[in-house]
């Protein structure tokens, strides 16, 4: 793997996003997750996953600077790979546990919340869907699942004004469910994916997918749609000269 350290340590496993400076998501990093995931997936004895990432980022999201240089169809096809792992993860069998180490924001945010369980590192890291302060939108999978954790009210909160939230506000928000310093995070993370993996796997994939089989249906339903309604916008003249002049910093 390029950008993704996966290990195993008896039935937990933990993926580590390393692709500096930022953990920043182009095609490479999407496509190694989803193929990790699948092999997670297929691990009976994998009962438990970490996702988290190197650094000071969990993620920045979208790899702006190098999506400028694709074509919009291309673009697209990007977009429903983004959008399918998320989907991908938000019904994953098994429960997966995001250990938010840093700034996790736009679509790195999306990955967050698709999983079961966040906690994030107190301090300068900020959470948030701020596609709006750069004249972007969001998909309708990355709504629904909003509206899943925060009901819709703050989710509209949420997206309205691209909110850059610390962890304390993001815990009273409901986005993510417990806040712990730098130095603590890998062993909350151990400790919490180790309770979920002592559940019967089979009873809470059970579960997992009684809870989240609407809102996962009401994803793929609309999603399409908004891919196509989020790369109009992306090449729109205004959104262009904006995302030309986003630069990727530690």
């Amino acid at each position: 793997m390029s950008f993704i350290n996966l290990s195993i340590n008896e039935n937990i496993a933990t993926m580590v996003l390393n692709r500096p400076k930022v953990n920043a998501l182009n095609e490479a990093v999407v496509e190694e997750l989803e193929e990790c995931f699948q092999k997670l997936a297929d691990d009976s004895n994998v009962k438990a996953v970490i996702l988290t990432g190197e650094g000071s980022f969990f993620s920045f999201g979208l790899d702006v600077p190098e999506f400028l240089s694709y074509s919009k169809d291309s673009f697209i096809k990007f977009l429903t790979k983004f959008t399918d792992l998320y989907g991908y993860i938000f019904t994953f069998p098994k429960p997966v546990v995001a250990a938010l180490n840093g700034h996790t924001i736009a679509g790195g945010c999306m990955i967050a919340i698709a999983c079961d369980y966040r906690l994030m590192v107190s301090g300068k890291a900020r959470i948030s869907l701020n596609e709006l302060t750069f004249g972007s939108t969001v998909f309708a999978g990355s709504v629904e699942m909003l509206r899943f954790l925060i009901g819709g009210r703050n989710a509209e909160s949420a997206l309205y004004t691209g909110a850059m939230y610390s962890a304390e506000e993001a815990k009273e928000l409901g986005l993510i469910h417990d806040v712990v310093s730098k130095e603590d995070l890998r062993d909350s993370a151990q400790r919490i994916a180790g309770d979920f993996a002592k559940r019967d796997s089979r009873a809470f994939g059970s579960m997992k997918t009684l809870i989240r089989k609407q809102a996962g249906e009401e994803m793929k339903r609309r999603e399409r749609d908004s891919i196509i309604e989020f790369a109009d916008i992306w090449y729109s003249e205004g959104t262009w000269k904006n995302l030309r002049n986003i630069k990727i910093r530690d």
